[in-house]
């Protein structure tokens, strides 16, 4: 014990390290610090989180946008006529965007669908979206598969905001559509846009229709996780109320009013003023908390189940190609044996005609 505390003080004057009796003490080693090494590790790396947006034109999904993330991300963005809007098709659009807040940096991709539902043949609209998602899923199993495994970007859809209209009561055939071909590839959250369109009571009766429909479809929407045992009632409670708040009916706005002398985010109204950030007013606070808390849950999601799915069907059909190889190449192997062999009983059988013929000409021979 001398001999090691006189080596660490050497090691102290030596190299000016800060080492204190506290680090040799049995009760701590030293591996609780090892979260806080991962948390520098992560947060100088910065993080990759790809949303996409659905729904048709006019929800106001940008707006929702540009207020969860308290940036421009559309600045130069053309407003569609009506005629413009019925002749186009659906495109995809991505905006990244980087984001730093109290030194965390985090890689904003916005993917937007223009154009959909907007046509006067709206059937198979959401094809191009499948595509995109399948694409990135495929972009990203060549890069894992690749030689260069170090910096791979991360460019999967880990979330989906679908956005349903107030005015239909309900889910429209179209939105039953695309939720189930996409379901299975991406964590889809159900939001009610424009809500400030309906009553409370109307409100409540439009999101037990919708879950209802969901349920009636088997429709598979991202479910937010249990909390641990060990987790305080605090963030249990607000748990329960982001699963209860499911799905999420908001009301957004870019426009700052001053009322007694408070500065909100809303919309003036001349029967009153509608606060985005109330909740009271709205689901807009519950869902950005929901998409901040379970951000990490989103990607895992992603990675382990939609992306983890798609790479087993990718990989199948080259295993099963390498096995009918494999089988092939046995078969072939084992006719050509069956020719050699066929071959050596064909030169044996001449051998012995040979010899016999060999015997009765010397028979024959006086």
């Amino acid at each position: 014990m001398t001999t090691t505390a006189v080596t660490r003080s050497q090691q102290k004057d030596t190299n000016g390290a800060q080492f204190s009796s506290s680090d040799t003490t049995a009760s701590f080693v030293g591996f609780a610090n090892l979260p806080n090494q991962v948390h520098r590790k992560i947060a100088k790396r910065g993080f990759e989180f790809t949303l996409m947006v659905v729904g048709e034109s006019g929800l106001g999904k940008a707006t929702l946008i540009n207020s969860l993330f308290l940036t421009d991300l559309y600045p130069e963005r053309h407003i569609l006529t009506a005629q413009e809007k019925i002749r186009q098709a659906v495109k995809i659009e991505a905006s990244t965007v980087e984001i730093e807040e109290r030194g965390v940096k985090v890689r904003l991709t916005v993917v937007d669908t223009p154009g959909y539902g907007d046509s006067i043949n709206t059937t198979d609209c959401y094809k191009s979206i499948l595509n995109y998602i399948d694409n990135q899923f495929e972009r990203y199993l060549n890069d894992e598969s690749g030689l260069n495994r170090r910096n791979i970007s991360d460019n999967r859809v880990h979330c989906l905001f679908y956005f349903i209209s107030p005015f239909t009561r309900g889910l429209k055939l179209l939105d039953i559509e695309c939720m189930k071909a996409l379901h299975h590839k991406v964590n889809i959250v159900p939001i009610i846009a424009k809500a400030d369109a309906l009553t409370p009571e109307e409100l409540v009766q439009m999101k037990q229709n919708i879950l209802e429909q969901i349920r009636e479809h088997n429709i598979q929407v991202y479910q937010i996780p249990e909390c641990d045992s060990d987790e305080d009632d605090e963030f249990k409670e607000q748990n329960r109320l982001l699963k209860n708040a499911v799905p999420f009916a908001v009301i957004s706005s870019t426009q700052t009013l001053e009322v007694k002398g408070k500065k909100v985010r809303g919309r003036m109204y001349p029967w009153g003023l509608v606060e985005v950030e109330n909740s009271d007013h709205c689901d807009f606070i519950k869902l950005r908390t929901m998409l901040i808390t379970h951000m990490q849950d989103l990607q895992e999601v992603t990675h382990e189940i939609h992306y983890e799915n798609y790479r087993s069907e990718k990989l199948q059909p080259r295993k099963q190609l390498r096995t009918n190889e494999n089988d092939s190449d046995e078969q072939q192997k084992k006719i050509i044996k069956e020719k050699d062999d066929e071959l050596r009983r064909m030169q044996d059988m001449l051998a012995k005609m040979q010899g016999q013929l060999n015997e009765k000409q010397q028979l024959i021979t006086p």
